[in-house]
Parts: C-alpha cells; sequence; structure tokens
C-alpha cells in the first residue's frame, strides 16, 4: 500500500491468480472469540452491580469519543481508505484510538476490511462476506470465527506494515486496555473500569456487527455499484452512533471519500471533525465526490 492511493480501490489487497471470495469454510477464531465473550460477560455480570450515572456518563463519553476519533476517522477514513492526509503523529494518535475502541489490532482491521470490500465487488462472494447468513448464525460467524478462503487473495500493507508503532499495537492490542483502565479505576473506581472498558467494548463490537449486517441487507439507497454481487444500505437511525458510518450505500458508491453523509439531513459528524482538522492546519487533501472525476458515471441512480 503506497501513499497515492486509487480513491475507489481496495488498497492493501492483492488479487492472486485464481483466487476467489466463493470458496471457503468458517472457523473458530479463539483469540478473537474469548475476548469479545468475556467482555460480554463482564459487561452483562457486572455492569448491573457496577452502575452509576457518573459510570454511564464515562462510557458514552469514551464509547463515542473512541468510535469518531478511532474507529471511523483514524482507522477508516484515514488508514485503510486514506481519504484525507494528516502528520504522522496525528495519524499515530487516531489510529491508537481506533485500537483502544477494542476490536482488534489495524492489521486484522485492514485485512478484515479490505478481504470483505473486494469480495462483496465480485459477481458472487461468501454469505460470510455477505452477510447472508441467518441473522444468529451471522452473529457467531462475524464475532467468533474467521473465513478460510481455498483460493485467498493476498495482502500488501505498505507503509503500515513498516510502522514499527503499528506493528506494536497489532502485538499488543488487547494490553492496550490496560493504561486505559487504571486511569479509570484511579478517577472512578470499579465502576468506571467495568463501564468504561467491559461495556464499551462489548456494546463497539456487537454494534459494529449489527449495523455492518443492516448495511448489506436491507435499507435505503441512493446508488448501485454495477456488476457488485454484495449492494450496500444506509441505516439512517445509527448514523450517529457510528458517526457518519451508517452511510454505507454513499460509502460503496464513493469509497474514497472523506464525506459520507453526502445530502441535507445525513449526519456525519466524522467528516465535521476532519473538516475542524482542515482548518486547524492537521489535514489536507480531502476527498469528497465532488473531487472524484468519473466515479459516478459508474454508479447507477436508485433516486
Amino acid at each position: 500500500m503506497s501513499d497515492v492511493h486509487d480513491p475507489n480501490a481496495v488498497n492493501s489487497l492483492v488479487e492472486l491468480p485464481g483466487c476467489s471470495p466463493v470458496e471457503g469454510r468458517v472457523v473458530w477464531d479463539p483469540v478473537h472469540s474469548l475476548w469479545n465473550g468475556g467482555m460480554l460477560v463482564a459487561a452483562v455480570v457486572l455492569a448491573p452491580l457496577t452502575f452509576s450515572w457518573s459510570a454511564l456518563v464515562v462510557f458514552v463519553v469514551t464509547t463515542g469519543g473512541a468510535l469518531l476519533l478511532g474507529h471511523s476517522i483514524g482507522f477508516h477514513r484515514r488508514m485503510i481508505h486514506g481519504s484525507f492526509q494528516c502528520p504522522l503523529w496525528l495519524e499515530h494518535a487516531l489510529v491508537w484510538i481506533g485500537t483502544a475502541v477494542g476490536m482488534s489490532g489495524p492489521f486484522w482491521m485492514i485485512r478484515a476490511h479490505d478481504l470483505r470490500d473486494w469480495a462483496q465487488r465480485q459477481p458472487e462472494c461468501h454469505p460470510y462476506l455477505a452477510h447472508r447468513a441467518p441473522i444468529l448464525t451471522d452473529a457467531w460467524w462475524q464475532m467468533h470465527c474467521r473465513l478460510e478462503l481455498a483460493h485467498p487473495p493476498a495482502f500488501d500493507l505498505g507503509r503500515f506494515q513498516r510502522d514499527r508503532f503499528y506493528r506494536f499495537l497489532e502485538r499488543t492490542w488487547m494490553l492496550q486496555q490496560l493504561p486505559i483502565a487504571g486511569l479509570l479505576w484511579l478517577a472512578g473506581g470499579w465502576s468506571f473500569v467495568v463501564w468504561g472498558v467491559c461495556v464499551r467494548i462489548s456494546v463497539s463490537i456487537i454494534g459494529h456487527w449489527f449495523v455492518g449486517r443492516l448495511a448489506h441487507t436491507q435499507g435505503p439507497q441512493s446508488w448501485r455499484v454495477p456488476a457488485s454481487g454484495v449492494q450496500a444500505h444506509d441505516v439512517p437511525w445509527a448514523a450517529i452512533p457510528t458517526m457518519g458510518e451508517a452511510w454505507h450505500n454513499n460509502h460503496h458508491a464513493f469509497p474514497g471519500s472523506a464525506r459520507l453523509g453526502l445530502y441535507p439531513g445525513q449526519s456525519d459528524w466524522g467528516y465535521r471533525v476532519i473538516q475542524l482538522l482542515v482548518r486547524m492546519g492537521l489535514a489536507w487533501d480531502v476527498r469528497t465526490p465532488e473531487v472524484m472525476p468519473g466515479r459516478i458515471e459508474r454508479l447507477e441512480a436508485v433516486r
């Protein structure tokens, strides 16, 4: 992956002769399964016992802040799609926050995203990659399993793979919760730790799966991408909690755009923060559909 991105490409994925997103088997992923399951059990058991209004505020602030700055801006719009440029120190900070969301390390997030993105652009793909399994099966697959393709593509993460800080985060992504837990314990004891770590991570993981499933199965559409076997949908009610990521139909139409909420009334807090960074001189070369010539001609308007 170079610093010069095709705005609509799956930048880390390398298609090999014969690679296919169709044939494969879903297998248990013990690392993510035990992590995700453990956080859910801790949240369900301990959250009622440690509830306080201040702990709820901690949960809302830490979850919203991590999803906004880390997952949406750091991981998705900056690292995966390169939809804007910023200083390396700021990129590192945003990616650390994205890692602190608690889903996985940065390399795993890139590969998981780009594999699904590539597969959905093909005429057919495995039900795992299209969220086409029954809802409970899909939940188990996405949060506790991984797909092993019979003929997988390769990945080239470019400068991200060479970055020592990102390699450190990939090795220690679970351990990144320890300094957060320590600060929360000093600020408010175990109540803050449970709600600011366990509940936050569990809600983020489940919410990511649930909104992702809806965004590939049902909801309004403005665009269709010809030749793609999986078409995306918008999930309007989730626009604010996902910081604009729920405008997924827009995203499939213009993958390289930093702006996901394209129409009046489409809330996109992630893009607003990027605009603020631009005004502060901390972001530049921000991509929007207006500066992506030729893309709209390759789409089919639904409305």
